[in-house]
């Protein structure tokens, strides 16, 4: 019986030395960033996507990926992950930057690590967090990035060739058949569908995350306008959109007619139905939705726009998209 005790006082007492050479060294680099993100998601509120695209940076080297094939490289926490964080030097930060460059990424992704690594930093130097004295990412080297190119948009015949290579199906595999006349026509109205949403995305300017939760009581066809006020983040449909407040945009005529021929659908028309469903009337995959565009795009002959880009860049220059001279073309 002495002989436990002795061996249980011994373990204690390693476990409050540990414990006190935790305090006196700090939270670590591993324990702080999960403390920002948590910080991030509970008290700031920030969207799903910013919060994956910051895990995924922080991911741990060989975590797999959440979709896909192939595990994470984690080269952030790979230099920083177990240091203490009142330890981490400029020095630090700048070696981690230069292995990032080193894969061969763009210099906007490298400076997106840096940004994050100081924003991490800021949380702890907080006097409700842990008080750090500096923070070793402000005076990291930040990357130049390329200018960008002149402004590319389609013409109004361009997006009316991509219009009609979505109706066509130009982006369908020709070597996966159909199995049934009910299979068939219900890919035609799913084609003739996509090309309506590339005219609304043109002439009205929504981004992809607004149009697949768009529905039918933000269309407001008699004050020619549309009322934004959802958007997908991630996988997450949010009741607010990138500027966090619901906004309202002018309503073409080109934009209005193509809403007009999918308001007189046979299904899925009510105020609470997407206005761009799949074929169960459930939301649109994002993901699957850019890849159709690209390969009707391509098909079409196009230059390659991404749909990311979409919004921002057919039809006009960004400076005729301004409302005051849009609300002049809806007119």
């Amino acid at each position: 019986m002495l002989a436990l005790v002795r061996e249980h006082d011994a373990e204690q007492a390693l476990l409050e030395r540990d414990a006190d050479e935790r305090r006196r060294r700090g939270v670590t680099f591993r324990g702080l960033a999960a403390e920002y993100v948590e910080w991030l998601e509970h008290v700031k509120g920030a969207k799903p996507s910013t919060l994956r695209d910051h895990r995924l940076l922080l991911a741990e080297p060989g975590q797999a990926y959440r979709r896909g094939k192939g595990v994470s490289r984690g080269l952030v926490m790979a230099a920083l992950g177990d240091r203490p964080a009142r330890e981490v030097t400029t020095r630090d930060v700048e070696d981690l930057l230069r292995s990032v460059s080193s894969t061969g990424v763009a210099p906007r992704t490298v400076n997106k690590v840096r940004q994050l690594v100081s924003a991490i930093f800021n949380y702890g130097m907080r006097p409700s967090t842990y008080g750090l004295v500096m923070n070793p990412a402000a005076h990291a080297d930040r990357r130049a990035e390329p200018e960008r190119g002149p402004l590319a948009f389609y013409s109004p015949e361009q997006l009316e060739a991509l219009a009609h290579s979505l109706a066509a199906g130009a982006h369908r595999d020709p070597s996966r058949r159909a199995l049934s006349d009910d299979e068939i026509a219900a890919r035609a109205r799913e084609d003739v569908q996509d090309a309506e949403l590339a005219r609304v995305a043109a002439y009205a300017g929504l981004r992809r995350g607004e149009l697949v939760a768009l529905r039918w009581r933000d269309i407001d066809f008699a004050g020619r306008k549309i009322i934004v006020r959802r958007a997908l983040s991630g996988d997450t449909e949010l009741r607010s959109t990138k500027s966090r407040r619901a906004r309202e945009v002018p309503l073409p005529d080109q934009a209005a007619a193509a809403l007009d021929r999918l308001s007189r659908r046979d299904e899925f028309t009510g105020p609470d139905d997407y206005v761009f469903p799949n074929r169960f009337g459930r939301r649109l995959d994002p993901s699957a939705l850019r890849r159709r565009f690209e390969r009707a795009r391509d098909a079409a002959g196009l230059e390659p726009l991404r749909f990311h880009d979409y919004a921002d860049l057919l039809i006009m220059p960004t400076w005729l998209r301004k409302p005051a001279l849009r609300a002049v073309i809806a007119a």
